[in-house]
């Protein structure tokens, strides 16, 4: 990740600069943890998520160190889980898979940035490969506490079309309060984990955790007593 720096992807706003604090300096003057500061490419697309990115952008000019509340379903979809889960979420999506996208912690929990339409892909597969949690609030944060000993994914808050979430300021260190970045946007068009890959997440975590689920397969198994049909003697 890149620090914030100027370039000829960010979006100017005119005179509304000459108003307030330049909010491009202010970063660029900040070097400490450069994977959690936003770039200028990747405010313009945090800003594009909204109706009107220009006065979007002018807000955090003048208070670059605020949170903000963005909408979900258009630029990206945010799968909301507890923060130690997510954590684990990362090391495997970092270690064994492709990476993630932006990410971000607030109140104890952890915001993954996904795809659109995940918000409401992902519950219904983990559903349908019987991963689903529904747990108790109390229990979610422990994937081993599960009824009936069968490892679960703890309940997942998943933020998609008319839901919106508090993302960081777009300046925040370490010991900040409030929302910060653990993985924040640095390109206008960051990469975004959808619903699969964010299953396979879910489900490494999950049997890592709780080593009986690795007798659960992540797909359930073919009907003994089905009909089984030679389909390439079709004509």
């Amino acid at each position: 990740m890149s620090a914030w720096l100027p370039d000829e992807t960010t979006l100017h706003i005119g005179d509304a600069s000459q108003h307030g604090p330049d909010v491009f300096a202010l970063l660029r003057d900040r070097t400490a943890n450069q994977t959690a500061q936003v770039t200028a490419a990747g405010a313009a697309w945090l800003a594009g998520a909204t109706a009107y990115p220009r006065s979007t952008l002018a807000q955090w000019e003048a208070h670059p160190t605020s949170p903000a509340v963005l909408p979900c379903g258009s630029a990206f979809d945010v799968v909301n889980v507890p923060t130690l889960f997510g954590r684990r979420m990362l090391e495997h999506l970092w270690a064994d898979g492709p990476g993630s996208g932006p990410v971000a912690t607030h109140r104890g929990r952890m915001l993954l940035f996904a795809s659109p339409g995940t918000a409401q892909r992902l519950p219904s597969l983990l559903d349908w490969e019987e991963w689903g949690g529904g747990l108790e609030p109390r229990a979610a944060a422990d994937p081993r506490e599960r009824d009936g000993g069968e490892a679960k994914v703890p309940p997942l808050l998943c933020h998609g079309t008319g839901d919106a979430v508090t993302v960081p300021p777009l300046t925040c260190t370490s010991t900040t309060p409030g929302p910060r970045w653990v993985v924040a946007p640095d390109t206008r068009g960051p990469w975004l984990p959808g619903p699969d890959v964010l299953l396979w997440a879910c489900v490494r975590v999950t049997r890592a955790t709780h080593p009986s689920a690795d007798r659960h397969p992540i797909f359930p198994h073919a009907d003994q007593d089905a009909n089984v049909y030679d389909v390439s003697r079709r004509r």
